[in-house]
């Protein structure tokens, strides 16, 4: 099963306490020793609007050569700045809503999907992107999302060269039925692609919607963060980012193998956490931790 670890961009970009770099260096190579092949480790945004990522050029020389580190770019000057210091694996985002993406980035879908057609002429040969669709399910601003228009902003994101769609519940509220409809739309048409499924568990139904994904796509992966890390920044207070911890329990007790180490994924996580002075709250997580005791 390939899981996506995003806990060093998405979970940690909206954290008001600072990360310093050399401290996300040292989650990620904890990430990297739990078995984790594949972490989004940062953003090329501007340090004006995501501080906490203001040093992704400094981090990223420091990677360790092994897993397949990917960066997000949200605009032609993050593409170069991340092409300047040697990434190759590249993730862009919109959103099947035009509310959401006119609230988040002032373009319509339409003008987010022309922007990227000039982004995407500056990727290296040989270089790989991954295209993020949110609010796959449902809107904070123009309510629930038709599963048609999901599938359309999708196949622009593969003729326009992505190697990979991620779906996002953005709000997590989506329940499994809504997922199963949607993975069946995709698995019928989408366009020929490698198939994520991003899910917040901000009402605690995204372990539930992995399982429901799995029926329609089952050669699907799935995005998570170590912890839990990142809120749901539309509902305050709430649950962010489905735990890497609570899936790869999850999956491996079904006999899903991901190669992961939960007991040195757990502590790994326990390090950013104290860092961010916040306690685990991962069911997994903590399970795993008392058994270490």
């Amino acid at each position: 099963m390939r899981i996506v670890e995003v806990g060093p961009r998405d979970g940690l970009q909206n954290e008001s306490v600072p990360i310093p770099t050399q401290v996300k260096l040292e989650f990620i190579n904890a990430l990297v020793k739990a078995g984790i092949r594949e972490i989004e480790a940062t953003s090329f945004v501007s340090p004006k609007w995501v501080p906490q990522l203001a040093d992704a050029a400094e981090l990223w020389p420091m990677l360790p050569p092994a897993p397949m580190f990917s960066a997000l770019v949200p605009n032609v000057r993050g593409m170069q700045r991340a092409v300047e210091v040697g990434v190759k694996r590249f993730a862009i985002f919109t959103a099947a809503s035009d509310a959401f993406t006119q609230k988040n980035i002032n373009m319509t879908i339409a003008e987010s999907l022309d922007a990227f057609r000039d982004l995407l002429a500056l990727r290296p040969a040989g270089s790989w992107v991954r295209g993020y669709v949110s609010t796959a399910f449902e809107c904070p601003y123009a309510g629930k999302v038709d599963p048609a228009k999901v599938i359309e902003v999708a196949n622009a994101l593969v003729e326009l060269g992505c190697d990979e769609i991620s779906f996002g519940d953005t709000i997590g509220v989506a329940g499994p039925s809504e997922v199963r409809q949607l993975a069946k739309r995709v698995a019928t048409d989408l366009n020929p692609t490698e198939v994520f499924w991003h899910f917040h568990d901000t009402n605690g139904t995204a372990l539930a919607n992995v399982f429901a994904a799995l029926e329609a796509t089952p050669n699907a992966g799935f995005d998570a963060s170590a912890a839990g890390l990142g809120g749901c920044p539309y509902a305050p207070g709430a649950a962010g980012n489905l735990a890497t911890e609570d899936l790869v329990y999850a999956l491996e007790r079904e006999g899903v193998a991901t190669g992961i180490d939960l007991a040195q994924l757990s502590v790994a996580s326990a390090s950013i956490l104290n860092a961010l002075g916040r306690a685990p709250s991962s069911k997994a997580q903590l399970a795993a931790l008392a058994a270490a005791r």
